[in-house]
């Protein structure tokens, strides 16, 4: 093809050059040119020729023009021109394939890589797809190159960080994982795209988007960085920029990464629950009272808001992280704001149906947001509560079939660990809240269930299921409600109904044919008893339904009637395992005869065992929300799932166990409950000693804090009546100098007895000072005696009471040192009390020889009133001796009650010893006399198989067994 053909105009003469020639040429040129210019004008003409030659170009041009990119940075026009091809080579976007779709039968001459064959469509972008893949496999071999990239980006000129953007998007498309990995370790490498969104160009801004989009898919640590590079703050930005729900594509794409950063990321999603910014999706949903007129814009920014939520409280996250979601958007108001767009009239059906599901989800398992909506009333004259209404389109045929799956779904969530919800729900069905005036929750499962429509069926019985899920009082409950079937009949129980659709042969029987219906009625029927003895007796009281169930696992039907069979043995499984006994035509062991004779424990087992295997038991057991391609397929709820798994294993067990097996288990576990009565009551016992252990530490310390504090209160009295000491020996050198001085005049005199009478007033007040603080002592001791008293007192018998022996001896030594320290105190006062009287008689010896005045005879007076004084402090130090004596008497008799109470102790921890091993040497018997049996069982088998191999005849237990079996099949032949 002549490339130049329509620049030059007309025929060229001679043979014209061919792509690839024009193309190896610009190669050339490009690597040989000294002027920027010519460089440039080649690299202009290989992007020209980029999309219409994309082999050529991208085998012969990309190493030139990654050159390009490293030398000629500086030129922002060259550079451009290379990204711009390397973009056109890269790319597999189907836009561009079908802007060259008048090209792509265009033969390619002189290639001899291509064939001049016109190809389909699909095949054609196929070999694009294999191309861009081919070639950034090339352009990333050399980490380096995706690192420049990086680099250019940083340019602000349009012309070079536009094409960037659009290259590396297409890089992340085709090789997504490789270079978020040169990304990841490349520094500054996340950061760097994430200014993009501050780009005032709304076209680098949305590619940068779109961008962002590729480079966080299935990349934990990439989001990660992306989260805390500030990015939810910067989205929800635009977003609200844009519009919110009313915005264009740009929203749409900023949902789109916020899905990515959050969806299975429980980091990303703490980091948005703590940022605050679930307060910030409250507007999304406000909408008008005008629903009118939905653009499909709106509608797919809406259904993407939806999903964002619901991505935050999906049902597997972690609990916690869930449960903190569904709090947040209760409390800003997001579910009031959600529940208002359920109720609103004019919303499309997809929007209501994806609004259902993510309320089902907010509120799952959430007390406090089901009980919101359980409150909310849907705008009707009068109001009906939004589950009402809500069922009444569950059991409505007419209603698509999504929006029915979705509305079971918010149904099954609001039960979910909701008790209170079940208890409401069954009490709309029992006979005395039922109201003949309203529509109730009840009514409308009770006609659901026994409607025409098969899916109505199986709808109703899983939602009273859920009604019933581990909750043992609502099952008994439910067994009180009576249904009037038809005028002159009397009423039946819902339970008997539910028996009769499955057992009976009239037009019941057509119209719950239907696999859907009768599965939906076995799962409910399976629920309802399981752990239920009296629902089991109330089910087995029927006689017609034991024997519908073992007809209809033994018969051989079709594949689709192979499921039924199966819950069928499950339901009879249940009768067995939770069965009281209480029926004595119908116990264990009658219906494990029952089923070894009908049926045949292996075929039972077989039979159970198809349920597991079933499709779509596997679908249904992978998430709690029913999704189904279509109505038929809708069979298993994921609730029964559990409840299957849980007791496939048991009930297979129950059928293989025979009666004495089971005498034997039961008194195994008599044994076990008797040894676990002893292990209680003996930590009962540990309980009680190690509570009252912990009290007499907390008295010991109280006390040992009160030692403290008397012990710093007695250092005080120390330096006290040291002061004193020094004090008395300064009065009474004093006085000794004065007695020796003898003066003579009258001034002299009175100067000496007012300077006596000063230093006597002070050792008075000190003396009474030393009297209140030896009753503040003695008030402390009393204190002391009386915790002793309660010491002793408390209990004693502990285990471990002679472990708290030496913090009692401490204790009392501790006392006696204090006791010592008061008597050492007493003795002072009293040789303070001599030595004063010493210094009173030499005082009244120098007022004798002196010259009687009347301040000579007030002194007199003075001193007499001290001596009374001093008198009255002698009696009491006596009184206080005898009192510590009292105290040292009363200590001897702790003492002594103290050792009585470790000897008890002593006693009764030999007691338990004692116990202990008497228990220990009765399991040692026990495993003894097993040992014995299996030696004794493995004896017998020895010896028998040497009687056989002697020629005698020895009949085994399974022989016995079978001939039993023989004689009692040929009695009931007899009978018969």
């Amino acid at each position: 093809m002549n490339f130049f053909r329509g620049v030059m105009g007309g025929q060229a003469a001679g043979p014209q050059p061919s792509g690839a020639e024009t193309i190896q040429k610009l190669c050339d040129r490009v690597a040989s040119s000294t002027l920027l210019e010519d460089r440039r004008d080649a690299v202009r003409a290989l992007k020209s020729l980029s999309k219409k030659y994309r082999m050529e170009v991208g085998t012969q041009a990309m190493d030139h023009l990654i050159t390009i990119l490293q030398t000629d940075r500086s030129d922002s026009e060259i550079v451009g021109y290379a990204l711009d091809t390397l973009y056109n080579i890269i790319c597999n976007d189907e836009e561009e394939e079908q802007d060259e779709s008048e090209d792509a039968v265009t033969p390619l001459p002189a290639s001899g890589k291509h064939k001049n064959v016109s190809m389909p469509d699909e095949n054609a972008q196929k070999q694009a797809d294999d191309l861009g893949a081919q070639f950034t496999d090339k352009f990333i071999e050399d980490p380096e190159h995706i690192t420049l990239l990086l680099t250019l980006l940083e340019e602000f000129d349009f012309h070079v960080r536009w094409p960037g953007v659009k290259l590396l998007t297409s890089l992340l498309k085709n090789q997504g994982v490789q270079v978020q990995g040169i990304i990841l370790v490349s520094p500054m490498g996340v950061s760097r795209l994430m200014d993009l969104l501050a780009d005032s160009r709304e076209v680098i801004r949305n590619d940068g988007l779109l961008l962002l989009q590729q480079l966080t898919k299935g990349n934990a640590a990439i989001q990660k960085i992306v989260a805390f590079e500030n990015a939810f703050e910067r989205l929800l930005d635009i977003i609200t920029e844009e519009g919110s729900s009313d915005g264009g594509i740009v929203v749409e794409d900023c949902l789109l990464l916020l899905l990515n950063l959050l969806k299975n990321n429980s980091s990303n999603q703490n980091f948005f629950k703590e940022g605050s910014y679930i307060q910030r999706m409250k507007p999304w949903f406000e909408v008008g009272d005008d629903n009118s007129g939905w653009s499909a814009q709106k509608v797919t920014n809406l259904h993407l808001m939806l999903q964002l939520v619901r991505v935050m409280v999906s049902p597997v996250n972690s609990p916690g992280a869930t449960a903190s979601c569904q709090k947040s958007m209760y409390q800003c108001g997001l579910l009031q704001q959600l529940c208002t767009i359920l109720m609103a009239t004019g919303v499309p059906a997809d929007i209501l149906t994806e609004t259902i599901n993510t309320v089902s989800e907010v509120i799952r398992g959430s007390q406090v947001n089901q009980d919101y909506f359980a409150s909310v009333n849907a705008p009707s004259n009068p109001p009906r509560p939004a589950i009402v209404v809500l069922l009444m389109s569950m059991v409505n045929e007419r209603q698509p079939f999504v929006l029915r799956c979705a509305v079971l779904y918010c149904f099954q969530c609001f039960l979910y660990k909701n008790q209170k919800g079940q208890g409401e729900i069954v009490a709309t069905l029992l006979p005395s809240t039922i109201d003949a005036n309203s529509i109730s929750a009840g009514q409308l499962l009770c006609g659901g269930l026994f409607s025409a429509d098969s899916l109505s069926n199986w709808c109703a019985a899983v939602a009273l299921a859920h009604a019933l899920q581990d909750n043992l009082t609502q099952k008994e409950q439910l067994l009180r409600v009576q249904l009037a079937t038809s005028l002159g009949k009397p009423p039946v129980s819902l339970l008997q109904q539910c028996t009769n659709i499955l057992s009976q042969g009239d037009k019941i029987v057509r119209r719950g044919s239907k696999v859907q219906t009768r599965v939906g009625l076995l799962m409910l029927l399976c629920t309802w008893i399981s752990n239920c003895p009296i629902a089991v007796t109330h089910f087995l009281h029927n006689q017609e339904n034991v024997p519908f169930l073992t007809a209809q696992i033994s018969e051989n039907l079709g594949e689709d009637e192979r499921l039924v069979q199966g819950l069928c043995a499950l339901l009879l499984g249940i009768c067995i395992y939770y069965n009281d006994n209480s029926l004595e035509n119908y116990t264990k062991e009658k219906l494990k005869q029952l089923i070894e004779k009908r049926i045949g424990k292996e075929n039972f087992v077989e039979k159970l065992g198809f349920i597991t295997k079933h499709e779509l038991y596997s679908r249904a057991a992978q998430k709690p929300q029913p999704v189904f391609p279509s109505p038929e397929q809708m069979l298993f709820d994921h609730e029964f799932t559990k409840l299957v798994k849980e007791l496939e294993g048991v009930i297979t067990k129950a059928v293989h166990k025979s009666s004495e097996e089971e005498k034997k288990e039961e008194e195994v576990k008599k044994t076990l409950e008797q040894h676990d009565n002893i292990v209680t009551q003996y930590k009962e016992l540990i309980r009680e000693q190690d509570a009252q252990i912990q009290e007499l530490k907390e008295q010991v310390a109280s006390m040992t804090s009160q030692h403290e504090q008397m012990q710093t209160t007695i250092t005080q009295q120390l330096s006290q009546i040291q002061q004193h000491k020094d004090q008395y020996n300064i009065l009474k050198l004093k006085l000794g100098k004065e007695n020796q001085s003898q003066p003579n005049n009258q001034g002299d005199s009175s100067q000496m007895n007012g300077l006596q009478t000063e230093e006597l007033s002070q050792l008075r007040e000190e003396v009474e000072e030393l009297r209140k603080q030896h009753t503040l002592l003695q008030s402390q001791l009393s204190d002391k005696d009386a915790l002793i008293s309660s010491l002793k007192s408390a209990p004693a018998e502990t285990t471990e009471g002679s472990a708290e022996g030496p913090d009692n001896t401490k204790l009392l030594q501790e006392l006696d040192d204090l006791r010592s320290q008061v008597q050492s105190q007493s003795a002072e006062i009293a040789q303070l009390k001599s030595e004063r009287q010493d210094l009173l008689r030499k005082v009244e010896d120098g007022e004798s020889s002196s010259v009687p005045s009347s301040d000579s005879s007030l002194d007199a007076a003075k001193m007499s009133k001290l001596e009374n004084r001093l008198a009255a402090q002698t009696s009491e130090t006596e009184r206080l001796k005898e009192e510590a004596k009292s105290l040292s008497d009363s200590r001897a008799d702790m003492e002594q009650q103290l050792a009585s109470a470790t000897s008890t102790v002593a006693i009764l921890q030999t007691e338990k010893t004692k116990l202990q091993t008497e228990v220990q040497e009765s399991k040692k018997e026990q495993d003894d006399l097993l040992m014995l049996l299996a030696d004794q069982d493995q004896k017998i088998h020895s010896l028998k198989q040497r009687l056989k191999d002697l020629g005698e005849t020895v009949e085994d237990e399974d022989d016995l067994d079978a001939r039993d079996q023989t004689d009692d099949e040929d009695e009931d032949d007899d009978e018969d």
